[in-house]
C-alpha cells in the first residue's frame, strides 16, 4: 500500500457513519495508514457544523442513513452547492453492492471515490492513493480557486479538456461552473454540449439550462430542463434550475411546483426549503410559508446555508398576526445569528432596525418606525441596498400606512420611496408582482408599486413600436433636419 509510504502524520480526516462498528473499522484502518488525526460522526448534520469550523483533508461518508437523515449523496450536494467543501478535499462514498451503478456514476464527476462493503484495509489504501495522485495532477487548478484566480483556474480545465488529458471529464465540469460564475454563458453551453456529445451525463445537460437562463433565455431554458426532467426524475438540481427559469418568465404556481419537487427529492435541504417558504411567502400563502420557514429555522439556524432573510419573513408574518411575542422571539434569534457571524453585520443591523421599528408599531409609537424608514431610504441608491432589502423596506412603509391611514400623520414623503424602489428594482412582472406582494398590507401602495412597474414595460413597448415603423433618427440639435422614415 503506497499510503504506508507517506507521511500521513498531518492529516486530518472525518468518518460520517450512522453504525459504530462500521466507523470503528474504518477510524483503526485510516490510523494504521498513519493518519494524525481522526475524527468520527453518526449523523450528517453533526458533520456538516464540524465541516463549517474545520478542514479536512479525507471524508468517509455512509451513503445510506436512517430514514430521517440524507444519503451520503444528498449531503455531498449540499456541501457542493453551499461552497462548504474545499478542492482538495477527499470525499469517498461508501457504499453497498446493490447502490454501485449510481454511486459510480455520481463519481465520475463530485466524488472522489466509492468504496463498497464490505472492503478491506487494501482497497480503502487504493481508493484514497487514487484520490491523492488526481489531487496532485490537478493541483495548479485547485490552487488557482483557492486564491480565487477565477479565469486562470477556468483556462487550466479548458486546456485539460480539450487535450482529453487525464481527469478530463472532473475538470471539464469545474471548468463549466467557474466560466458560469464569470457569467461566460456562450463557452459554458459549448463546454457543456461538448461533454453530452462526448459522453451524455446529467449534469452536463443541466449545465446547459443554466447557461441558457444566464443569458437571459429561460423559455428555452424550461424546454432543456423538461427533456432532462423526463430523463432523471428524481434529479432535485434540475427542479431548483427550473424553479428559477420559471420565475423570470412570472410563472410563480409552476416555480412554486418545482420547489416543491426539489424539496421532496431532498427534505433535508435547508437551501431549497428556504426557496420553498419565502415562494410561500412571496404569493400571500402565509400558513404555509410560516410552516415551512420555522421548519427551516429548526434544521437549518447557525449553519452556513441558513439565510437570516428566513426569520425575517417568520418575522413579517407575526407582525401580522399582531404576534408580539412571536416577533420578540424572532428579533433575538437574530441578534444571535449576528453573534455567531460578522459576515452578516451590515445586513443584519438593517434588519434588526425593521423588527424594531415593526415592534413599534405594534407599541403604536410611529414617529420611531417613520424614523427607521426614512433612514433606509435614504439608502437606496447605494450598491448594496438590494432587492430583498427593498422588500424589507416596502413591507415596513406599508405596514406604517396601513396602521395610521386614519390618524391624519405627515407620510406624503413615503410614496415618493416607492416610485424610487420601484423605478430601481422592477425589471418586469415578476419582480413587480413580488414587491406588490411586500406592500400587500396597504393596497395603495401595492397599486401605486404595480404602476411604477408599467412604466419601463410600456417605454420598451412604445421604443419597439416606433422602431417597427421605421423612425432612424432623432431631430439634430446642430441643423435643421428633423427625424425622417425612409
Amino acid at each position: 500500500m503506497a499510503l504506508e509510504d507517506e507521511d500521513l502524520s498531518g492529516t486530518q480526516a472525518l468518518i460520517i457513519d450512522g453504525n459504530h462498528s462500521s466507523r470503528a473499522i474504518l477510524v483503526n484502518q485510516l490510523r494504521e495508514f498513519g493518519v494524525g488525526n481522526v475524527e468520527q460522526v453518526s449523523r450528517t448534520s453533526e458533520a456538516r457544523r464540524m465541516l463549517e469550523r474545520r478542514h479536512f483533508d479525507i471524508i468517509l461518508c455512509e451513503q445510506h442513513f436512517q430514514s430521517d437523515e440524507p444519503s451520503g449523496q444528498d449531503f455531498l450536494d449540499d456541501l457542493r452547492r453551499n461552497q462548504i467543501l474545499s478542492f482538495s478535499t477527499i470525499f469517498i462514498m461508501v457504499t453497498s453492492e446493490a447502490s454501485y451503478a449510481k454511486v459510480a456514476e455520481a463519481a465520475e464527476s463530485a466524488l472522489d471515490g466509492y468504496l463498497i462493503k464490505p472492503h478491506t484495509a487494501a482497497r480503502l489504501a487504493e481508493r484514497l492513493e487514487q484520490a491523492r495522485q488526481r489531487k496532485a495532477v490537478l493541483a495548479p487548478i485547485f490552487e488557482a480557486i483557492e486564491s480565487d484566480q477565477h479565469e486562470k483556474a477556468a483556462n487550466l480545465c479548458m486546456e485539460r479538456f480539450e487535450a482529453k488529458g487525464p481527469y478530463w471529464l472532473y475538470t471539464a465540469r469545474i471548468g463549466a461552473e467557474l466560466l458560469i460564475r464569470l457569467q461566460r454563458y456562450e463557452e459554458a453551453q459549448r463546454l457543456y454540449e461538448a461533454i453530452i456529445n462526448a459522453k451524455t451525463v446529467p449534469w452536463a445537460k443541466l449545465g446547459v439550462a443554466r447557461s441558457q437562463l444566464g443569458r437571459g433565455e429561460a423559455q428555452r431554458a424550461v424546454g432543456t430542463l423538461e427533456t432532462l426532467i423526463s430523463e432523471e426524475p428524481h434529479y432535485a438540481d434540475a427542479y431548483d434550475v427550473m424553479g428559477r427559469a420559471h420565475f423570470e418568465l412570472g410563472n410563480h404556481e409552476q416555480t412554486l411546483v418545482a420547489y416543491k419537487m426539489a424539496c421532496t427529492a431532498t427534505p433535508y435541504s435547508v437551501t431549497r426549503l428556504q426557496s420553498l417558504g419565502h415562494l410561500h411567502y412571496y404569493k400571500g400563502e402565509y400558513g404555509e410559508a410560516e410552516h415551512v420557514l420555522n421548519q427551516c429555522v429548526n434544521q437549518g439556524l447557525g449553519t452556513r446555508s441558513f439565510d437570516p432573510q428566513t426569520l425575517m419573513l417568520l418575522g413579517f408574518i407575526y407582525m401580522q398576526m399582531d404576534d408580539r411575542q412571536g416577533l420578540h422571539r424572532i428579533r433575538g434569534e437574530l441578534a444571535k445569528l449576528g453573534l455567531r457571524d460578522s459576515e452578516y453585520s451590515q445586513r443584519q443591523r438593517t434588519m434588526e432596525a425593521t423588527l424594531n421599528a415593526l415592534l413599534d408599531i405594534l407599541r403604536k409609537e410611529y414617529g420611531q418606525a417613520l424614523k427607521v424608514a426614512r433612514e433606509h431610504a435614504q439608502r437606496i441608491r447605494e450598491p448594496d441596498f438590494d432587492a430583498e432589502a427593498a422588500s424589507n423596506l416596502i413591507f415596513l412603509l406599508s405596514q406604517i400606512a396601513s396602521r395610521t391611514v386614519s390618524l391624519g400623520l405627515e407620510l406624503s414623503d413615503l410614496p415618493p420611496i416607492l416610485d424610487a424602489l420601484g423605478e430601481r428594482f422592477i425589471s418586469g412582472r415578476s419582480m413587480s408582482e413580488l414587491l406588490a406582494g411586500a406592500a400587500r398590507a396597504h393596497a395603495p401602495y401595492a397599486d401605486r408599486l404595480r404602476e411604477a412597474g408599467e412604466r419601463p414595460i410600456k417605454l420598451m413597448e412604445s421604443a419597439v413600436k416606433l422602431s417597427m415603423g421605421g423612425i432612424r433618427s432623432a431631430p439634430c440639435a446642430n441643423c435643421s433636419s428633423t427625424a425622417r422614415k425612409p
